[in-house]
């Protein structure tokens, strides 16, 4: 997709919705000794979630599986919408358009396997980290450089405000002048 392309489609978002495992972590699964999940998260796709709230667009979660670990770091990051334990993610993709009043155009979606492709293939603007499978790789509107779990949210994040030309705004907002 061209970057005219991608600015006219990212005019018109809403919302970045994003899958979990493999996005915004690594993909590994970690158990603790009670059998408790584990989730690493990478502080730089906070700080992108939170920028992309900053200039008026809802973030939310799309995920297969529950985690507390998830419950918490959505809780943290002050989330507009987490959908857990949803491995079907066409039919929750569109209870969550219905919830939401939104259409699939108005939102962008970053997934990494081939669950995910039901939603990037419907969705405005489609995003993978870069370790994303093939499947996947071939069928998105973009691929970040950075892989899943280490700043491949906060990447789509920039290019997605830069894209509307929200990221001269959101900079000199939070960078004190001299």
């Amino acid at each position: 997709m061209s970057d005219e392309a991608l600015a006219g489609r990212a005019q018109a978002l809403e919302w970045i919705l994003l899958d979990v495992d493999g996005v915004l972590t690594d993909g590994r699964l970690i158990f603790g000794p009670e059998g408790e999940q584990w989730k690493v998260f990478d502080v730089r796709d906070g700080a992108g979630i939170k920028i992309a709230q900053r200039a008026g667009l809802k973030v939310g979660i799309l995920s297969g599986r529950i985690s507390e670990a998830l419950r918490v770091r959505a809780g943290e990051l002050a989330l507009d919408a987490l959908i857990m334990d949803r491995p079907h993610k066409d039919p929750a993709f569109d209870e969550f358009l219905a919830a939401h009043q939104t259409t699939a155009d108005k939102v962008a979606y970053m997934g990494d396997d081939i669950l995910d492709l039901p939603v990037l293939l419907r969705c405005g603007l489609s995003f993978a980290p870069s370790d994303a499978v093939a499947e996947v790789r071939e069928r998105v509107h973009r691929i970040v450089t950075h892989r899943g779990g280490r700043g491949a949210v906060r990447e789509m994040c920039e290019i997605l405000l830069r894209a509307r030309g929200d990221w001269e705004r959101i900079l000199s907002d939070l960078i004190p002048s001299t």
